[in-house]
Protein backbone atom coordinates (compact mmCIF):
# COMPACT_ATOMS: atom_id res chain seq x y z
CA UNK A 1 0.00 0.00 0.00
CA UNK A 2 1.10 3.33 -0.94
CA UNK A 3 1.39 6.16 1.55
CA UNK A 4 -1.06 8.32 -0.42
CA UNK A 5 -3.60 5.54 -0.62
CA UNK A 6 -2.98 4.71 3.34
CA UNK A 7 -3.60 8.93 3.84
CA UNK A 8 -7.06 8.06 1.57
CA UNK A 9 -7.72 5.34 3.47
CA UNK A 10 -7.56 7.13 6.51
CA UNK A 11 -9.33 9.83 5.43
CA UNK A 12 -12.27 7.50 4.66
CA UNK A 13 -12.06 5.78 7.87
CA UNK A 14 -12.14 9.32 9.37
CA UNK A 15 -15.34 9.63 7.59
CA UNK A 16 -16.95 6.91 8.76
CA UNK A 17 -16.22 6.78 12.51
CA UNK A 18 -16.71 10.17 13.78
CA UNK A 19 -18.99 9.53 16.62
CA UNK A 20 -22.01 11.70 17.21
CA UNK A 21 -20.24 14.52 15.79
CA UNK A 22 -18.49 15.31 18.37
CA UNK A 23 -14.56 15.66 17.88
CA UNK A 24 -11.96 13.44 20.17
CA UNK A 25 -9.84 17.26 20.65
CA UNK A 26 -11.51 20.14 19.95
CA UNK A 27 -9.62 23.84 20.53
CA UNK A 28 -10.74 27.16 20.44
CA UNK A 29 -9.93 30.50 20.17
CA UNK A 30 -6.74 29.16 22.46
CA UNK A 31 -4.43 32.66 23.25
CA UNK A 32 -1.41 32.31 25.45
CA UNK A 33 1.62 34.69 25.84
CA UNK A 34 4.86 34.23 28.04
CA UNK A 35 5.73 37.54 29.75
CA UNK A 36 5.32 40.18 26.12
CA UNK A 37 5.55 37.60 23.46
CA UNK A 38 2.16 35.88 21.84
CA UNK A 39 2.72 32.63 21.20
CA UNK A 40 -0.98 31.64 20.41
CA UNK A 41 -3.54 34.43 19.15
CA UNK A 42 -6.88 32.38 18.77
CA UNK A 43 -5.98 29.37 17.81
CA UNK A 44 -9.12 26.93 16.84
CA UNK A 45 -8.48 22.96 15.60
CA UNK A 46 -9.88 19.94 16.05
CA UNK A 47 -9.08 16.12 15.41
CA UNK A 48 -11.56 13.31 15.50
CA UNK A 49 -11.56 9.83 15.84
CA UNK A 50 -9.34 7.96 13.13
CA UNK A 51 -7.91 11.20 11.96
CA UNK A 52 -4.85 13.18 11.71
CA UNK A 53 -3.92 16.54 11.91
CA UNK A 54 -0.09 17.66 11.31
CA UNK A 55 0.30 21.45 12.70
CA UNK A 56 3.25 23.09 11.21
CA UNK A 57 4.82 26.48 10.85
CA UNK A 58 8.61 28.20 11.69
CA UNK A 59 10.15 27.55 15.25
CA UNK A 60 8.63 29.57 17.94
CA UNK A 61 5.39 29.44 16.44
CA UNK A 62 3.58 27.96 19.91
CA UNK A 63 3.49 24.61 17.92
CA UNK A 64 4.88 22.31 21.10
CA UNK A 65 2.81 24.56 23.13
CA UNK A 66 -0.36 23.64 21.71
CA UNK A 67 0.21 20.03 22.29
CA UNK A 68 1.13 20.92 26.11
CA UNK A 69 -1.74 22.90 26.31
CA UNK A 70 -3.80 20.31 25.08
CA UNK A 71 -2.64 17.49 27.81
CA UNK A 72 -2.96 20.13 30.47
CA UNK A 73 0.90 20.82 31.01
CA UNK A 74 -0.01 24.63 30.20
CA UNK A 75 -2.78 26.57 31.01
CA UNK A 76 -4.13 29.07 28.23
CA UNK A 77 -4.58 32.69 29.22
CA UNK A 78 -8.09 32.76 27.63
CA UNK A 79 -10.26 29.96 25.34
CA UNK A 80 -10.90 26.38 26.11
CA UNK A 81 -9.81 22.67 25.32
CA UNK A 82 -12.20 20.38 25.17
CA UNK A 83 -11.85 15.76 25.41
CA UNK A 84 -14.66 14.10 24.03
CA UNK A 85 -16.78 16.98 24.78
CA UNK A 86 -15.54 17.71 28.32
CA UNK A 87 -13.64 21.02 28.69
CA UNK A 88 -10.57 20.43 30.95
CA UNK A 89 -10.21 23.88 32.50
CA UNK A 90 -10.53 24.00 36.53
CA UNK A 91 -10.21 19.93 36.33
CA UNK A 92 -9.23 18.66 39.34
CA UNK A 93 -6.05 16.39 39.29
CA UNK A 94 -7.90 13.03 39.84
CA UNK A 95 -10.26 13.56 36.84
CA UNK A 96 -7.35 14.95 34.55
CA UNK A 97 -5.21 12.38 35.26
CA UNK A 98 -8.33 10.04 33.95
CA UNK A 99 -8.16 12.13 30.65
CA UNK A 100 -4.57 12.13 30.30
CA UNK A 101 -4.40 8.08 30.61
CA UNK A 102 -6.76 8.25 26.93
CA UNK A 103 -4.08 10.42 25.27
CA UNK A 104 -0.30 9.23 24.56
CA UNK A 105 2.38 12.25 24.02
CA UNK A 106 5.90 11.23 22.22
CA UNK A 107 8.12 14.08 23.16
CA UNK A 108 10.17 15.58 20.48
CA UNK A 109 13.24 13.73 21.77
CA UNK A 110 11.95 10.63 23.04
CA UNK A 111 12.35 11.63 26.75
CA UNK A 112 13.23 8.19 27.85
CA UNK A 113 14.45 7.82 31.46
CA UNK A 114 18.39 6.86 31.06
CA UNK A 115 17.94 4.78 34.30
CA UNK A 116 16.03 2.88 32.68
CA UNK A 117 15.97 -0.31 30.06
CA UNK A 118 14.03 0.15 27.03
CA UNK A 119 11.79 -2.83 28.44
CA UNK A 120 11.31 -0.39 31.76
CA UNK A 121 10.65 2.74 29.84
CA UNK A 122 7.40 1.04 28.14
CA UNK A 123 6.72 -0.20 31.87
CA UNK A 124 7.18 2.69 33.12
CA UNK A 125 2.80 4.25 32.64
CA UNK A 126 1.40 0.06 33.27
CA UNK A 127 3.33 0.33 36.97
CA UNK A 128 1.92 3.32 37.68
CA UNK A 129 -1.67 3.37 35.81
CA UNK A 130 -2.37 -0.20 35.81
CA UNK A 131 -2.00 -1.72 39.27
CA UNK A 132 -4.76 -4.24 38.60
CA UNK A 133 -1.82 -6.04 36.29
CA UNK A 134 -0.05 -8.52 37.34
CA UNK A 135 3.89 -8.44 36.91
CA UNK A 136 3.89 -10.98 33.97
CA UNK A 137 0.52 -9.59 32.34
CA UNK A 138 2.70 -6.37 32.18
CA UNK A 139 5.94 -8.05 31.06
CA UNK A 140 4.03 -10.11 28.34
CA UNK A 141 2.06 -6.10 27.05
CA UNK A 142 5.48 -4.71 27.18
CA UNK A 143 7.17 -7.05 24.60
CA UNK A 144 3.85 -6.66 22.29
CA UNK A 145 4.17 -3.00 21.99
CA UNK A 146 7.84 -3.14 21.60
CA UNK A 147 6.85 -6.29 18.70
CA UNK A 148 4.54 -3.34 17.18
CA UNK A 149 7.24 -1.09 17.01
CA UNK A 150 9.71 -3.47 15.63
CA UNK A 151 11.90 -3.18 18.63
CA UNK A 152 11.11 -5.98 20.74
CA UNK A 153 15.08 -7.27 20.44
CA UNK A 154 16.29 -4.43 22.06
CA UNK A 155 14.04 -4.63 25.22
CA UNK A 156 17.06 -5.07 27.59
CA UNK A 157 19.26 -2.34 26.28
CA UNK A 158 19.63 0.68 27.64
CA UNK A 159 18.21 3.85 25.60
CA UNK A 160 22.03 5.18 25.59
CA UNK A 161 22.81 2.05 23.15
CA UNK A 162 19.97 2.60 20.86
CA UNK A 163 19.75 5.17 18.05
CA UNK A 164 18.06 7.82 17.50
CA UNK A 165 15.08 6.61 15.58
CA UNK A 166 14.81 3.18 17.65
CA UNK A 167 14.37 5.90 20.91
CA UNK A 168 11.40 7.61 19.10
CA UNK A 169 10.23 4.00 18.19
CA UNK A 170 10.38 3.05 21.75
CA UNK A 171 8.73 6.47 22.88
CA UNK A 172 5.66 5.22 21.09
CA UNK A 173 5.78 2.10 22.76
CA UNK A 174 5.51 3.81 25.92
CA UNK A 175 3.04 6.24 24.52
CA UNK A 176 0.80 3.57 23.09
CA UNK A 177 1.01 1.49 27.22
CA UNK A 178 -2.30 2.74 28.02
CA UNK A 179 -4.43 1.97 24.68
CA UNK A 180 -4.78 5.97 24.40
CA UNK A 181 -7.92 7.11 22.20
CA UNK A 182 -5.69 9.95 21.39
CA UNK A 183 -1.87 10.61 20.25
CA UNK A 184 -0.42 13.90 20.42
CA UNK A 185 3.49 13.31 18.42
CA UNK A 186 5.94 16.65 18.70
CA UNK A 187 8.41 16.48 16.28
CA UNK A 188 8.66 12.45 15.49
CA UNK A 189 10.81 12.33 13.13
CA UNK A 190 13.23 15.32 14.07
CA UNK A 191 16.71 14.65 13.89
CA UNK A 192 16.31 11.73 12.13
CA UNK A 193 18.13 10.36 8.46
CA UNK A 194 15.67 10.69 5.24
CA UNK A 195 15.47 6.43 5.88
CA UNK A 196 14.55 7.14 9.84
CA UNK A 197 11.81 9.27 8.86
CA UNK A 198 10.24 7.49 6.46
CA UNK A 199 10.19 4.24 8.25
CA UNK A 200 8.45 6.53 11.44
CA UNK A 201 5.96 7.62 8.99
CA UNK A 202 5.36 4.04 7.85
CA UNK A 203 4.80 3.39 11.44
CA UNK A 204 2.84 5.74 12.67
CA UNK A 205 0.41 5.19 9.60
CA UNK A 206 0.37 1.46 10.10
CA UNK A 207 -0.73 2.47 14.15
CA UNK A 208 -3.40 4.82 12.73
CA UNK A 209 -5.01 2.32 10.45
CA UNK A 210 -5.06 -0.68 13.23
CA UNK A 211 -6.23 1.68 16.63
CA UNK A 212 -8.31 4.26 15.02
CA UNK A 213 -6.81 7.02 17.13
CA UNK A 214 -7.16 10.62 16.47
CA UNK A 215 -4.13 11.93 16.23
CA UNK A 216 -2.54 15.49 16.06
CA UNK A 217 1.59 15.82 14.93
CA UNK A 218 3.63 18.82 15.29
CA UNK A 219 6.25 18.79 12.43
CA UNK A 220 8.57 21.07 10.48
CA UNK A 221 9.04 18.02 8.42
CA UNK A 222 6.16 18.78 5.45
CA UNK A 223 6.90 15.49 3.45
CA UNK A 224 6.10 13.37 6.99
CA UNK A 225 2.83 15.55 6.93
CA UNK A 226 1.88 15.42 3.57
CA UNK A 227 2.11 11.47 4.05
CA UNK A 228 0.59 10.87 7.22
CA UNK A 229 -2.12 13.32 7.89
CA UNK A 230 -5.46 14.07 6.67
CA UNK A 231 -5.62 17.44 7.46
CA UNK A 232 -2.69 20.17 7.43
CA UNK A 233 -2.83 23.22 9.28
CA UNK A 234 0.13 26.38 9.21
CA UNK A 235 0.58 28.43 12.51
CA UNK A 236 1.97 32.00 11.76
CA UNK A 237 2.66 34.25 14.41
CA UNK A 238 0.22 32.53 16.75
CA UNK A 239 -2.84 32.20 13.91
CA UNK A 240 -3.62 29.58 11.63
CA UNK A 241 -3.00 31.08 8.07
CA UNK A 242 -4.43 28.12 6.67
CA UNK A 243 -6.07 24.47 6.98
CA UNK A 244 -6.98 22.07 4.84
CA UNK A 245 -5.46 18.88 2.70
CA UNK A 246 -1.89 18.75 0.76
CA UNK A 247 -3.67 19.86 -2.26
CA UNK A 248 -5.48 22.76 -0.28
CA UNK A 249 -2.10 24.26 0.66
CA UNK A 250 -0.54 23.97 -2.58
CA UNK A 251 -3.72 25.83 -4.57
CA UNK A 252 -3.23 28.55 -1.67
CA UNK A 253 -2.84 32.37 -3.00
CA UNK A 254 -1.75 33.13 0.71
CA UNK A 255 1.95 34.59 0.65
CA UNK A 256 3.37 33.03 3.72
CA UNK A 257 2.10 29.52 2.64
CA UNK A 258 3.36 29.92 -1.16
CA UNK A 259 6.82 31.00 0.92
CA UNK A 260 6.54 28.16 3.65
CA UNK A 261 6.04 25.65 0.74
CA UNK A 262 8.70 26.64 -1.05
CA UNK A 263 11.01 26.26 1.49
CA UNK A 264 9.83 23.01 3.14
Amino acid sequence: MTSMTATRDAAKNQAETKQDGVASVAVENLHKKFGSHKVLNGVSLSVSRGETLAVLGRSGTGKSVLLRIIIGLETPDTGSVCIHGESIAGLNLDRMGEIRKKMGFLFQHAALYDSLTVAGNVAFPLEHHRRDMSRLERSDRVKQLLAEVGMEEGLDKMPSDISGGMQKRVGLARALALDPEILLLDEPTAGLDPISSGEIDDLILRLQRERQMASIVVTHDMHSAKTIANRLAILDQGNVVIEGSFEDLQQSEIGFVKEFLKKS
